[in-house]
């Protein structure tokens, strides 16, 4: 299996002497082309840190972080701009659309701002997933936080990224949007061979996934393959048990 993303040994320091904090301690994972991976742990595991130095919007203090075979942590900024435009894409929990233009106008606004012709076919492809066929003329105030998720994932997907980041997709959306968010990013997955990376604290979001990665004080503790919400719950149990042991 191809390897989309892969970060090796890497480290996040905040702070110097007294007040250093290491937000990740020499963290090595490997994101295989067309899967789903999970990462969660506590708050102020470095999950989210992680996730931002892997999609290039944060770089980390020590380690390499590659996107195929391109080591992004030495890119220039200019460069490393054009990579995340052209070859990731990015669902966060706040959705991010522009409130002045359409869902439609939001999913090919990537694509308009790179000056790149979209691929019909494979924008009919996202909208049919998405279920918003219907509302692609609405803007975002007029689109319930579920469907306005849904058009953030359209829009992450628009450009046929090597890979989407997602942090918290479902952390502002009921119980029934998060199971329409979370089926379509495990669409994109299996039917289509997108890679999917995302960071949840809940255990029926990290049951979508092919597997499941642990941090605990930002170090790699556990992986879980073929995630069921209990087994998940079950290793978090066990991870604050070991850390309430530690403490």
């Amino acid at each position: 299996m191809s390897v989309a993303v892969r970060g090796s040994g890497l480290w996040k320091r905040y702070g110097s002497g007294q007040t250093q904090v290491d937000a990740l301690a020499d963290v090595t994972a490997e994101f295989g082309q067309g899967r789903f991976t999970a990462i969660m742990g506590p708050s102020g595991s470095g999950k989210s840190t992680l996730l931002h130095c892997l999609a290039g919007l944060d770089k980390p203090t020590a380690g390499q972080v590659f996107v195929g075979d391109l080591d992004i942590t030495r890119l220039p900024e200019k460069q490393l701009t054009h990579l995340r435009r052209d070859r990731i894409g990015f669902v966060f929990q706040a959705f991010n659309l522009v409130p002045t233009l359409t869902a439609l106008e939001n999913i090919t606004l990537p694509l308009d701002l790179a000056g790149r012709k979209f691929d019909q076919e494979w924008l009919d492809t996202v909208i049919d997933t998405i279920g918003l066929k219907d509302r692609l003329g609405h803007k975002p105030s007029e689109l319930s936080g579920g469907q306005q998720q849904r058009v953030a994932c359209a829009r992450a997907l628009a450009a046929r990224p090597d890979v989407v980041f997602a942090d918290e997709p479902t952390g502002n959306l009921d119980s029934r949007s998060s199971a329409d968010v979370l089926a379509f990013l495990h669409r994109s997955v299996r039917d289509f061979g997108q890679t999917v990376v995302m960071v949840t604290h809940d255990p029926t979001a990290a049951s979508y996934a092919d597997r499941v990665l642990f941090l605990a004080d930002g170090e790699l503790r556990s992986e879980l393959l073929d995630p069921t919400a209990e087994s998940v719950l079950d290793t978090m149990k066990q991870l604050d048990a070991t850390a309430a042991a530690a403490g």
